[in-house]
């Protein structure tokens, strides 16, 4: 496969996510970008861990339900642990397909990205803006007609009103069948209005089509949905963990687990 060119002009938000997670897989002009942000909300730190756990928490608890099969789009770079390995712990024949449109998270993907034997990984190169185009190549590896676990996991924060993302989540979970999952995780200024006003503008201003939610708005994507307990709540609330590194209740961070019925 011939990989696009690595962009390097402008920041990209799955290189500054790596950087608020103290990875080394960035570019000077991904770390001047995030060390702007971090200088006015150094909270965003704490979010991507945070968000990390969160998503290895999710993953588990689905997995101990019997889900085997999980559409992960956003993925990033590579973070151990990853979620195929999270879920093919508990289960060695469960099935990922990664989605993700930066060339250097494909690059990380090729290479760290090892199913197990039983199992199967796949990654595709998409926009979340392109549902059909992500369904379609997932049914490569996934059977829609059982339960499929999407995850949209510090995502939708970059797709902004005009790109209608409540419509975009309503498309990939509509060839889903009944009994799969929607796990998601967006930041909020609902804690701190200011700091996280001049982030978006950063981002906005790098071409990213970035947008924070409040909780009724986040909430809003589960519409039709099943929560499960404890439904919508900052990251730190959500099934924590005894030895959790952060209890802070105003984590900028809102997540959520639903199951379509």
């Amino acid at each position: 496969m011939a990989l696009d060119p690595i962009d390097t002009s402008q920041p990209h938000p799955a290189r500054m996510y790596d950087y608020y997670l103290g990875g080394k897989d960035s570019y000077p002009v991904d770390e001047d970008a995030a060390e702007r942000v971090i200088s006015f909300l150094p909270a965003i730190r704490v979010a991507a861990r945070t968000n990390r756990k969160f998503m290895s928490r999710a993953a588990r608890l689905l997995a101990d339900r019997g889900v085997y099969q999980f559409l992960d789009i956003g993925t990033g770079i590579p973070t151990e642990p990853n979620l195929h390995q999270v879920v093919q712990a508990i289960n060695p024949q469960s099935r990922v397909v990664y989605v993700d449109n930066d060339p250097i998270v494909l690059r990380h993907a090729e290479a760290l990205l090892q199913s197990t034997s039983e199992g199967a990984t796949k990654y595709i190169e998409a926009d979340v803006r392109e549902p059909e185009k992500i369904i379609e190549e997932a049914k490569e590896i996934l059977n829609f007609e059982k339960p499929v676990a999407l995850s949209l996991v510090a995502l939708l924060h970059f797709v902004s009103d005009e790109y209608r993302p409540y419509d975009l989540v309503n498309e990939l979970l509509a060839p889903l069948p009944s009994d799969s999952f929607l796990t998601l995780s967006h930041v909020t200024g609902d804690f701190d209005a200011a700091g996280w006003e001049k982030a978006v503008e950063i981002y906005r201003k790098n071409g990213v089509p970035a947008q924070v939610r409040s909780r009724d708005e986040f909430a809003g994507f589960f519409t039709g949905l099943d929560l499960i307990e404890p439904g919508v709540q900052v990251v730190t609330q959500w099934h924590p963990e005894p030895d959790q590194e952060f209890n802070d209740e105003r984590v900028p961070l809102y997540v959520g687990v639903a199951q379509k019925p």
